[in-house]
């Protein structure tokens, strides 16, 4: 699922973004799918589904829906990310 859009980012999408590069994140996939950091559910759903939509974020495997998998960043999160870390 790689359909970027361009996303205005914010703060708090920037550290999600940090969080999944980490290797602390997994999502349970579906239309609209959860993260969950360090195993706890993330506070803002509606950043991470927006990550989702716009191709910053996946699951790191295959998975049907209301599977619980690792997450992790697209090849866009990547290049967004080292954006951010360039700027």
């Amino acid at each position: 699922m790689e359909l970027t859009m361009n996303v205005q980012l914010t703060g708090r999408d920037r550290a999600i973004l940090r969080a999944v590069a980490a290797g602390n994140a997994e999502l349970e996939w579906g239309a609209e799918p959860d993260l969950f950091l360090d195993g706890r559910c993330c506070c803002d759903q509606a950043a991470a589904h927006r990550l989702a939509r716009a191709g910053y974020i996946a699951p790191a495997a295959v998975c049907t829906a209301g599977q619980r998998v690792a997450a992790c960043l697209t090849a866009a999160g990547k290049q967004e990310l080292g954006v951010l870390a360039a700027a």
